[in-house]
């Protein structure tokens, strides 16, 4: 199971400038629930509190006030029910691909022949375990990614959290690693909440849209797109791609001094 619900959920940070202390409000009061095997994005403009909502789901950071639930278990720090998968993978750079992997799973506890068995095997998901002793500098862009979505899948979350984690990269690799998201989803069913800045990507792999402004959800918008999703180019194409792109871009718009 992954289903996770935000339940009146804020977050409020102290912030020093000249001697002052002023109060940021980084979630004010949002709630939402994301169902078992779905895939939800989260956008919005800058410092309207996407990454923050993903940092408190993961347990990297405690709301001030609310709840955050995953299968009804409350988070109250890091716990292997969530992987996160950064914008950069921040892979140990003295670690070869495969260990990299593997650390994560044996700071689980995995010893022995099934540790390297479980890396190889999330390696190979991710098109990867014929560079499974390359270190990170060896690896480009995509590839270094594609080894943090290994890191984080291989301890078998239900709910995978996603902070922009094609927006480094370049038009044709973020193409590619989308198209290969899919794909992972489809094999695993893993819930997955990602934030993008990216409104064709959101499209192109959500269920489920919800726009984010000045710390709260402004609106949700269902993607009309069937499961699996055929060839991207294709979808790209559609007109239901097209009006749901619209919408958000609306939603995006609404109030446009709002967001600056």
């Amino acid at each position: 199971m992954g289903q996770v619900t935000f339940t009146d959920v804020s977050k409020r940070f102290s912030l020093r400038v000249d001697g002052e202390t002023h109060l940021i409000q980084a979630l004010d009061r949002i709630s939402f629930s994301i169902d078992d095997g779905e895939i939800v994005a989260l956008i919005g403009p800058s410092g309207c509190g996407k990454t923050t909502a993903l940092r408190v789901a993961m347990g990297l950071d405690r709301s001030t006030s609310g709840r955050v639930t995953v299968d009804g278990h409350d988070v109250k720090g890091c716990g292997y029910d969530r992987g996160m998968v950064f914008q950069h993978a921040e892979l140990l750079p003295w670690l070869s691909a495969l260990q990299n992997v593997m650390f994560g799973l044996e700071m689980k506890g995995m010893r022995g022949g099934e540790l390297r068995d479980t890396a190889e095997r999330y390696l190979d998901l991710v098109g990867l375990k014929e560079s499974q002793n390359r270190r990170p500098h060896q690896l480009s862009g995509g590839m270094k990614q594609r080894v943090g979505i290994a890191r984080a899948l291989a301890i078998d979350p239900s709910v995978l959290l996603m902070d922009e984690p094609f927006g480094a990269l370049d038009a044709q690799t973020r193409e590619a690693l989308q198209a290969e998201l899919l794909d992972i989803h489809a094999r695993t069913g893993k819930t997955i909440l990602f934030v993008t800045h990216d409104l064709d990507e959101a499209v192109l792999i959500a269920d489920r849209i919800i726009v984010m402004k000045g710390g709260r959800v402004h609106d949700t918008i269902k993607v009309p797109l069937a499961r699996p999703r055929p060839d991207l180019g294709i979808v790209r194409g559609t007109v239901e791609f097209a009006e749901t792109r619209y919408k958000i871009w609306q939603a995006l718009h609404d109030n446009a001094a709002e967001i600056h």
